[in-house]
């Protein structure tokens, strides 16, 4: 069945009035993660996602051993009530084994990390006993079996460490480098392509001409691009002519998993844009009740009768790709990538579940006018004072002023049904922290 098919038979379905949530859900329902996998050095594995699970070879720890410095006694040696006295025979070190053997009324100082003596059950922290010679005076109230971490504790030997489909981040290197894994499996990374549209975009390092701007929107694309580990491919600026744009999304389908573009989806852009993608594939033309970042499409290119692969042709045509037609006004941009194809991506990648960033309350600091009936994202600068968080907007917010992204730390949504905020009302920030 095809998108337009599937779409259309939602009864809350209006490409002209999609709600952000709406448009979120659409994308997810249709994507199929990539499924060639590739074997890579663990420190080449950072960012990239686990292909299989990883399986504990052993038990983590390996052995029973100390979690804390302290003493290393036998819980049946403690008094039931008041004060034991007993003798300190010896130390175990963290990599040695304490040979001696601990008698009745005796214990061994122990260090984080060392293997209790053969007997011995219980470690008290050195904090809490006090010195007197060869001597520790143990206080009353403690546990069996306190302070010490058990063999396979952490992870059990046989057991999935990590399962297919984590993001692999700096804990799950260490966590894989425990186990002795010098490599692991991994999907392949996703390839998408990207290319800005407009006859007014120059390049930088080539002067102005009268009524030309500079192509920012590669530059913010290829960084979100770069942050999420993707293969990119930059395919540069791509004039309003029909046979250089076909050319280009032809290129981008043939080369990629994903294809990028920024401009040209917008109302008054030239006629010949939303035919082109029709004719090479399958495309939507969305209008989203968002700020900034309305006009976007989504569809596939190479794509004839709705097929499902995710991989360059895994159930699906050889050659299809996915397109996101993003706006061209710079904000709008990295909004719209932020809020729906940074998941999407994910969701390709392989990534289950996905990476998403929160959104906390904070309080704000000027009143900001909105109207109900669209979700707005304004850029925002969070900060702490007197116990509280607190948000204002970063400057002047429209969607061509590139500096709010810079100054900003987050941004401010102001959810689909809300109207103006007042000084001192509770709005929600996302942080750019983790995000972008």
């Amino acid at each position: 069945m095809s998108l337009t098919a599937r779409f259309s038979c939602l009864s809350d379905y209006d490409p002209d009035a999609l709600s952000v949530e709406q448009a979120r859900a659409f994308i997810r329902s249709q994507l199929t993660p990539v499924r060639t996998q590739e074997r890579v050095a663990l420190r080449s594995a950072l960012g990239r996602v686990l292909a299989s699970d990883v399986i504990a070879p052993f038990n983590v720890p390996a052995h029973d051993n100390s979690a804390m410095d302290g003493y290393a006694l036998r819980q049946a040696d403690l008094a039931g009530s008041g004060e034991t006295r007993l003798r300190v025979i010896g130390t175990a070190l963290a990599g040695k084994v304490f040979a001696g053997a601990v008698g009745t009324a005796e214990c061994v100082r122990i260090m984080t990390g060392a293997l209790p003596p053969a007997g011995c059950d219980t470690v008290v922290i050195q904090e809490v006993v006090e010195l007197d010679g060869d001597q520790v005076i143990v206080p009353a109230g403690q546990r069996a079996g306190q302070n010490i971490r058990l063999a396979g504790e952490d992870l059990a030997a046989g057991k999935p460490a990590l399962a297919a489909g984590r993001l692999i981040r700096p804990a799950e290197l260490g966590l894989m480098a425990s186990l002795g894994c010098a490599e692991v499996s991994v999907y392949r990374r996703l390839r998408v392509a990207f290319f800005s549209t407009g006859d007014e975009l120059c390049s930088i390092g080539t002067p102005l001409a009268d009524g030309e701007v500079y192509d920012s929107n590669r530059y913010t694309i290829f960084g979100m691009l770069t942050r999420l580990g993707c293969e990119v491919l930059d395919l540069g600026v791509v004039r309003d002519d029909p046979a250089t744009l076909e050319a280009a999304f032809r290129a981008a389908a043939a080369a990629a998993d994903v294809v990028i573009t920024s401009g040209g989806v917008s109302v008054g852009e030239a006629d010949f844009v939303k035919p082109l993608m029709a004719q090479l594939g399958e495309v939507l033309f969305w209008k989203i009740a968002m700020k900034p970042g309305r006009p976007m499409a989504f569809g596939r290119l190479g794509a004839r009768g709705g097929g499902e692969g995710g991989d360059g042709g895994e159930g699906g045509d050889r050659h299809a790709a996915w397109l996101f037609g993003l706006p061209g006004n710079p904000v709008a941009v990295m909004a719209a990538f932020y809020q729906f194809v940074r998941d999407a991506l994910q969701l390709l990648m392989g990534a289950n579940p996905l990476p998403r960033v929160p959104l906390l309350p904070a309080v704000s600091r000027v009143a900001m006018k909105k109207a109900p009936g669209r979700t707005e994202f304004q850029r925002g600068i969070l900060s702490h004072a007197d116990g509280q968080w607190s948000v204002r907007p970063a400057g002047a917010q429209g969607s061509g002023v590139l500096r709010s992204m810079s100054d900003a730390n987050c941004f401010i949504v102001l959810e689909h049904e809300r109207g103006s905020v007042a000084v001192g009302d509770t709005v929600q920030v996302q942080l750019f922290d983790g995000l972008v």
